[in-house]
């Protein structure tokens, strides 16, 4: 499992009578280079805008709580097919055009919508195909870290089942990338806060120490 899509240097140091584990990150000016690699076979600019959203979900949340959701991007008409509306689809009948991925105003729709049930839809251009989707999930051969719920079994069924990515916002504010079934990636919203406004030079590498609590391999 990786924290981040750039490799860290682990040192265990001692702090006020306790282990802490320091890693020590190299961030690249594009933190998403091994995540949205073009190698998936999905469109990397956006998987990553996608990413960016669901980050931007996590660290603000709505209405002054924390949500979960999720965001299934490529292979549409497949994900299409192995789900269901669970209400009117609030995006349905809207034209491609106003429902960007990088468009503002859907951005801000999509973090309104979130707060709904079920997932959402991108195609692999970038448009918004649907929302409040109830996927088809099963259990046979996912293996999931213990804690985890439905939703991230709903995303790892559904990305076994066609070509695409999901995106998964949890509530403890964590976004994970599931790809073929397994968690390819975690993301925690402060350090891409972290990589965002620090004042970098554009194509520069800074070093910087960053104290989380705990990592997997």
């Amino acid at each position: 499992m990786i924290l981040a899509a750039c490799p860290l240097l682990l040192v265990i140091a001692l702090e006020e009578g306790r282990n802490m584990e320091r890693y020590f990150m190299k961030m690249p000016e594009d933190m998403f280079c091994e995540i949205c690699s073009e190698k998936r076979g999905i469109n990397p600019n956006t998987l990553r805008e996608v990413i960016i959203l669901a980050l931007e979900i996590a660290r603000e949340g709505r209405e002054g709580r924390r949500i979960g959701t999720m965001l299934v991007v490529s292979d549409s008409e497949n994900v299409m097919k192995h789900s269901r509306s669970l209400i009117l689809d609030p995006l349905l009948g809207h034209p491609a055009k106003v429902k960007q991925i990088s468009d503002t105003d859907m951005r801000e729709t999509v973090k309104e919508l979130a707060q709904l049930d079920g997932a959402f839809v991108v195609s692999d251009e970038g448009t918004v195909v649907s929302a409040c989707r109830y996927l088809d999930s099963f259990s046979e051969g996912i293996d999931l870290p213990l804690g985890l719920g439905s939703r991230h079994m709903a995303a790892a069924s559904i990305t076994k089942l066609t070509n695409s990515v999901a995106v998964v916002v949890s509530e403890s504010s964590v976004v994970r990338i599931i790809d073929d079934g397994e968690i390819v990636s975690e993301i925690i919203p402060e350090l891409w806060m972290f990589k965002r406004y620090s004042a970098l030079s554009k194509g520069k590498m800074l070093e910087q120490e960053i104290i989380v609590s705990t990592i997997e391999d």
